[in-house]
């Protein structure tokens, strides 16, 4: 230590500073747009092509028919590298980045979730012009039970 006072002063500087970081979790972080978060699905956008699925490297999306045009999602977010590529090539744009990315769960099963598509809006009704019904059209999520498959 040739010059010790340098140090002290560097110290000092550095004491009487404003901290660089920020106090999270008590102070919550607003996310940039366009952020690559959980991933959400809209089942009523959906037109079953499952380019999501062939382009998603993980392996993460499996996109189920339940119903006449009609689709859910099961996500696995433990396999989800977060990249958007399956919001990229989605044509009909039902899958959006969200910018959720606390995610932190003890129990594995927690991770995967079910967008679920309300089969009685693709029947005749629909079809007749009740589209237009906010409720028969809602996406229900949530996260699968443990009557589900683990993940590997």
């Amino acid at each position: 230590m040739k010059k010790p006072g340098k140090m002290l002063a560097e110290t000092v500087r550095h004491v009487l500073k404003r901290p660089a970081t920020i106090r999270y979790p008590y102070v919550k972080v607003t996310m940039p747009p366009k952020f690559r978060g959980k991933i959400k699905f809209d089942p009523d956008k959906c037109i079953g092509c499952k380019a999501c699925m062939r382009d998603c490297p993980s392996g993460a999306i499996n996109i189920v028919k339940v119903g006449e045009k009609r689709f859910e999602a099961e996500f696995q977010n433990d396999r989800c590298i977060f990249c958007a590529q399956c919001v990229d090539s989605c044509p009909k744009k039902a899958l959006e980045a969200t910018p959720e990315f606390e995610l932190a769960t003890f129990d594995r099963k927690n991770l995967k979730t079910v967008f679920h598509a309300n089969v009685a809006a693709g029947s005749g009704a629909a079809a007749a012009g009740g589209a237009g019904k906010a409720e028969d059209a809602e996406t229900k999520e949530k996260p699968a039970g443990p009557e589900g498959p683990e993940a590997p």
